[in-house]
């Protein structure tokens, strides 16, 4: 939820979806701890119909990035959320455990769609009050599939696997389960909000005020923001076929962050477009409008 309001868009396309009945969610996690990241995933997740929803907030270390746009200073005073502060969340390694111990065997998919650090965290964990398992036995266990936006294909430099390129590292190294990545240049060229913010009908929407707010704020979102977190969520629930092929091996992370691409690798594919991205840029557009059921 933060730096980037893509990620805004990402969760209203998780919750239309669920609302649809293609998704089921189990917990939203922050991958940054800045103060009121836990309160915004409340405003979200309140706003669609599901107050109940856990919330995990990194509690050791890790990064404090948020909106520059300062959006989430308007959704904090202007929306209804039960958590108010970071404190009154869950540990988000704590969380993943006791998520993934209660879910049958290879039944769950994760879509992170920025900070690589929970689940590297996940994967250092021993045995806890929810799993005798560590946190690579246990992810091998439940997980069916993990689906991230991270990278540049097949090399380049990408935020979400930079920023915390140690967390990414471990992960991609070492993760048990099939992974599929969107990368940078595939949302590069998705431009959402634009419908959005012009749809008169859609009134006190947190999703529409982001949108609203931040668009002005740079010149390169005149046509819409950039969509890179949208696509990954689209994949992990409705797959990638209808849009995507994919390109099988494994991804490499340097110490700088800088990822690469291993064609020998085994058990991960990066997404390469099949259709003309305005097919999956009118989908998104169409979803970021969803209204809960009221």
């Amino acid at each position: 939820m933060g730096p980037d309001y893509d990620d805004v868009g990402a969760i209203t396309i998780l919750h239309a979806l669920a609302d649809k009945g293609e998704a089921n969610i189990l917990a939203t996690m922050a991958s940054t701890k800045y103060d009121g990241v836990a309160g915004i995933l409340s405003v979200f997740n309140t706003y669609f119909g599901r107050p109940g929803l856990s919330i995990g907030v990194p509690k050791g270390k890790a990064l404090t990035l948020r909106d520059w746009q300062h959006w989430t200073d308007t959704l904090l005073l202007k929306y209804p959320h039960q958590i108010k502060s970071n404190d009154e969340a869950w540990d988000a390694v704590k969380l993943y455990r006791k998520v993934l111990s209660a879910q049958p065997d290879y039944s769950v998919t994760i879509v992170t769609i920025g900070f690589l650090t929970n689940l590297s965290n996940l994967l250092n964990t021993g045995a806890d009050e929810y799993s005798k398992l560590t946190g690579n036995e246990l992810v091998k266990k439940k997980v069916k599939l993990l689906v991230c936006m991270a990278g540049k294909y097949p090399s380049g430099y990408e935020f979400n696997v930079m920023q915390d390129a140690p967390a990414s590292q471990n992960v991609y190294t070492n993760w048990p389960t099939r992974v599929i990545l969107s990368g940078f240049e595939i949302g590069e060229k998705i431009k959402a909000g634009l419908p959005l913010i012009h749809n008169a009908a859609i009134k006190n929407d947190p999703v529409k005020d982001v949108f609203r707010i931040s668009i002005p704020m740079a010149k390169e979102d005149a046509a819409g923001r950039m969509s890179w977190d949208e696509t990954a969520v689209l994949v992990a629930i409705k797959g990638y076929s209808d849009w995507y092929t994919l390109h099988p091996g494994k991804i490499t992370v340097a110490a700088d962050g800088k990822n690469g691409w291993d064609d020998s690798g085994i058990g991960q594919a990066y997404l390469v477009e099949k259709v003309d991205y305005h097919q999956v840029q009118d989908l998104i557009n169409t979803l970021i409008q969803h209204q809960p059921a009221k």
